[in-house]
């Protein structure tokens, strides 16, 4: 395949992703006007929160808060990260209208971040997609790891693949493919949605890449080339993997936005709020971009005011 897409869903994930490592606590207040901010650029999804135990992300202990806070636009979506059943009450009391599960291609990596094997983990989320369903709850999946995971080194394809055949058998209508430390390259990136295409659908993949090595855009080229029409991407670049040293962050929705409005592929998504999202949150962090466009667009503003 080659020819690339007439259109592309964003999914945005830095108010879970992008700042679930933070290290001083952020405000509720300020995880809601950031959402609301991002869904009223136009993301037709925005990851809202984690329904996991603050004892080992104290920063989303205010996930009910800030899910029933948010002001939810007519036709955006709101998916929350949960990671077993209790996790998955939660949600629902809060309101959940969509839930993420987050599994591994990467036995080591799968111990690390969710205390349990590839199997254990599967097992783990079966009941819960069933529950979902059952109350009219779409369910995504995650795989991280799919190029390269830090403690294995390189993923074979198949193994991604094996993954997803099982996310996509307990329901789940979009599994993304997560290159969790960013080393992945086009090439590699493309062999591994060819075989995994082969037990789902391309349109029903995302990709969710890291730009570690500087490769996260020209990877999102090659899986658009290959069919994929859903991208993650975080606000500013903001994000990381506290089981992945070294990795730096999801790649940011400005340059992902530059990059599909330069190809002319519509996504709804307004780019200069997105950059007004991005201003508002590295204001409150007191941080810098990690994205190129978001630094350009900075730049460039502070010529013409100055």
């Amino acid at each position: 395949m080659s020819d690339l897409p007439q259109s592309v869903k964003i999914v945005e994930v830095s108010p879970r992703d992008g700042l679930q490592n933070e290290p001083r606590s952020v405000p509720t207040a300020v995880k809601i006007a950031l959402i609301d901010r991002l869904s009223a650029a136009g993301l037709p999804a925005v990851e809202a929160t984690a329904f996991v135990s603050p004892k080992w992300v104290p920063q989303m202990a205010d996930n009910a808060e800030v899910l029933r806070g948010i002001h939810k636009r007519p036709g955006a979506r709101y998916p929350v990260l949960v990671p077993n059943m209790k996790g998955f009450e939660a949600a629902v009391a809060a309101g959940a209208g969509e839930i993420a599960l987050f599994g591994a291609a990467s036995e080591t990596f799968s111990r690390k971040n969710i205390n349990c094997s590839i199997g254990e983990s599967l097992e783990r989320f079966a009941p819960v997609a069933e529950a979902a369903l059952a109350r009219g709850i779409k369910v995504r999946g995650y795989i991280s790891c799919v190029a390269a995971c830090p403690y294995e080194g390189e993923i074979a394809p198949a193994a991604v693949a094996a993954v997803a055949r099982a996310l996509r058998g307990m329901g789940c209508y979009e599994i993304s493919l997560g290159d969790t430390i960013g080393t992945g390259t086009p090439g590699k990136i493309k062999r591994m949605i060819d075989v995994t295409a082969r037990e789902v659908a391309r349109d029903r993949l995302a990709v969710h890449f890291h730009d570690t090595y500087g490769q996260a855009l020209v990877n999102i080229y090659a899986a658009l080339e290959e069919g994929v029409i859903v991208v993650d991407s975080s606000v500013a670049g903001l994000g990381g993997c506290p089981y992945a040293k070294g990795a730096s962050g999801n790649v940011g929705t400005e340059d992902v936005l530059y990059m599909l409005n330069g190809l002319g592929i519509e996504t709804g998504v307004d780019l200069e709020q997105v950059f007004e999202a991005g201003q508002f949150i590295l204001a409150e962090l007191g941080r810098e971009p990690a994205s190129k466009t978001h630094r350009a667009m900075a730049a460039k503003r502070a010529r013409s005011q100055g």
